[in-house]
């Protein structure tokens, strides 16, 4: 049956009348309130231990950065430039449609400078700087690996653990286990900045931060970097706040109905939004507004920080979201699928993130805020050692790799100053210590107090959990 017609059939305006004079609205407001202040707190039983860290604040580089060109040193490749890839190291593993038709795959070395920092002596490009100068605040995954070799199933398997579309993003099974420690601004709020390096790159996706089939109350809420920082915020012209009052109050009593009527729990979830959105109309703008800002937060994070929308402008947000008590806060910046021009591609692209991303980090620390904050910085795969294209000594592109790559954490519950894994000289297969993504995520939650294998959600027969059936703690990243 059509829902509109038998929701017509259902509810006439007698019927409609009739309830609501019989006081349901306040009976059904009570019945609904305690699922709100439910939801706020998380499910019964989490955290399931004792948590090391409180919140995510996860920076994820969309396009894949380069390993070998930041964190995977490997000096041996200078002798073997333009070298074809062996067999034995390429062992027939599957290419992209872009680069499976050459006849030739050439080793592209590095042509950036590499030095040890920090007491554990991890190695840095020259292009990091400022992430090398807090090398004993984080810990380097230099053999990650992951199944999907494309960007948009790569995005979606690192965010969902399913490579197929439609599941619950990791800041939607975050919020729906361990609820928020603000009433004021959402639980899971999404950030997106675009790079200087490649400002044409792979589009993002508003699903990568969907709920999924969990309630739609769990989906991340994205910032805007113009006008309104979420849309429809403001009050249109006319309307004062006390007649938006008074119009949530009406639409609260009509959705009560509804909800009494149908059990649908989206209903529930719809007036939680609207009340939320009504705080928000005075917590947002205050969140947003970094006049107050000092200075010295301004010279920490770099000049772009006092742009908005910017990814440095992006951290300062996240940090004063962290402070607000939101649960889990995505930043997304585009701008690293480098297919050509690494040379001239990527240098932009760490100008636009290196500094920031340390910033965030020392800032944290000044703050106390880096033991009970949990920070995440990588990409979707990795990038080839051969050159896809022409090569040349100042001149190469690299095509996708999901074999190994590197990624960063640091803060609640991780070790710092440790380089994990291995991989071999040509940065093509892992040789030690590999981690799978799925392995990640559960590290991940660890440090938030949740055991993988119980944060699931029954949907369709199934239980489904972030980890599918996958998923191991490495405990050896584990402060």
């Amino acid at each position: 049956m059509n829902p509109l017609r038998e929701h017509q059939l259902m509810l006439t305006r007698r019927h409609l009348f009739g309830r609501a004079a019989t006081g349901i609205g306040t009976a059904a407001l009570g019945s609904l309130l305690a699922p709100q202040a439910q939801a706020a707190k998380g499910l019964p039983g989490f955290p399931n231990f004792a948590p090391k860290a409180k919140r995510v604040i996860y920076l994820h580089q969309s396009g894949a950065p380069s390993q070998m060109d930041l964190f995977d040193y490997k000096p041996g490749l200078t002798k073997r430039f333009a070298e074809e890839l062996p067999d034995s190291i390429r062992m027939g593993q599957r290419l992209t449609g872009m680069t499976s038709a050459q006849k030739k795959f050439p080793v592209a070395p590095s042509v950036y400078k590499f030095a040890q920092h920090g007491q554990g002596g991890a190695w840095f490009s020259e292009l990091l700087p400022h992430t090398a100068k807090i090398a004993d605040d984080i810990c380097v995954v230099r053999s990650l690996f992951t199944e999907a070799i494309n960007h948009d199933p790569a995005i979606t398997f690192i965010q969902t653990g399913s490579q197929v579309a439609g599941r619950p993003c990791f800041g939607s099974w975050v919020s729906y286990g361990l609820g928020c420690d603000t009433d004021d601004l959402p639980a899971f709020v999404v950030m997106i900045s675009r790079g200087t390096g490649r400002k044409v790159d792979q589009p993002l996706y508003d699903r990568l931060w969907g709920s999924g089939f969990l309630p739609t109350a769990y989906q991340g809420v994205k910032f805007r970097s113009e006008g309104d920082p979420v849309l429809y915020l403001s009050n249109p012209p006319g309307i004062d706040t006390q007649k938006r009052r008074s119009m949530l109050d009406d639409i609260r009593q009509l959705n009560e109905i509804n909800e009494k009527q149908f059990g649908d729990p989206e209903i529930v979830t719809r007036i939680r939004q609207y009340e939320m959105s009504y705080r928000m109309q005075t917590s947002v703008p205050e969140l947003t507004d970094l006049s107050k800002e000092p200075a010295s937060t301004f010279d920490l994070y770099g000049p772009d920080s006092r742009k908005p929308g910017t990814y440095a402008a992006n951290c300062v947000l996240a940090r004063r979201l962290a402070e607000r008590g939101v649960r889990f806060i995505q930043l997304y910046h585009m701008g690293w699928d480098h297919h050509e021009g690494v040379p001239r591609q990527l240098p932009p692209q760490c100008m636009d993130t290196d500094q920031a991303s340390a910033a965030l980090i020392t800032d944290l620390k000044q703050r106390g805020m880096l033991d009970d904050t949990l920070i995440v910085w990588g990409g979707e795969f990795g990038r080839t050692v051969y050159c896809q294209g022409n090569l040349s000594p100042e001149n190469y592109g690299r095509d996708h790799h999901p074999r190994c790559f590197s990624v960063w954490m640091a803060g609640g519950g991780i070790k710092g100053g440790v380089s994990y894994g291995q991989t071999d000289d040509y940065s093509y297969n892992i040789t030690e210590n590999p981690v799978h993504v799925h392995d990640m995520n559960a590290t991940l939650m660890h440090c938030l107090g949740v055991d993988h294998t119980k944060l699931t959600y029954r949907y369709q027969g199934r239980d489904f959990r972030l980890t599918d059936v996958h998923g191991t703690v490495v405990k050896e990243l584990l402060a």
